[in-house]
């Protein structure tokens, strides 16, 4: 399974979740908390994702960024965004820095001189 598909079947399940809470499930009993409670659980898990990264725990920091990956889910559902939001803000970042960077070159051959100094 490739990413893509993994975070677009986790969000529908948390989205699920949200508009037909199960008792004993976890993502029901978050959304039933509200969003303070998540959004502690969101900081909680970075915390242990830079923890396991410390210690070198390449396995321990996997786990971590999946449980973080995770509860932005949650705070995401609860918002009323998704993963497509988010990628339309990454490529909106793309463009932006791809002008940025046509921008630079271009101010750099603008700043250019052709002049032949001879000593």
């Amino acid at each position: 399974m490739n990413l893509q598909d993994a975070l677009t079947q986790e969000f529908e399940v948390i989205e699920k979740r949200r508009l037909e809470p199960q008792e004993g499930s976890y993502t029901s009993y978050l959304f039933g908390k509200g969003l303070d409670k998540i959004l502690k659980k969101v900081g909680e898990e970075a915390a242990e994702v830079i923890i396991a990264a410390k210690d070198g725990k390449k396995d321990e920091v996997v786990g971590e960024v999946c449980d973080v990956i995770f509860h932005l889910e949650v705070m995401m559902s609860q918002m009323g965004l998704d993963w497509q939001d988010i990628t339309d803000e990454i490529e909106r970042r793309r463009q932006k820095e791809n002008m940025n960077i046509e921008k630079e070159a271009k101010r750099k051959a603008e700043a250019r001189t052709d002049e032949c100094v001879i000593n």
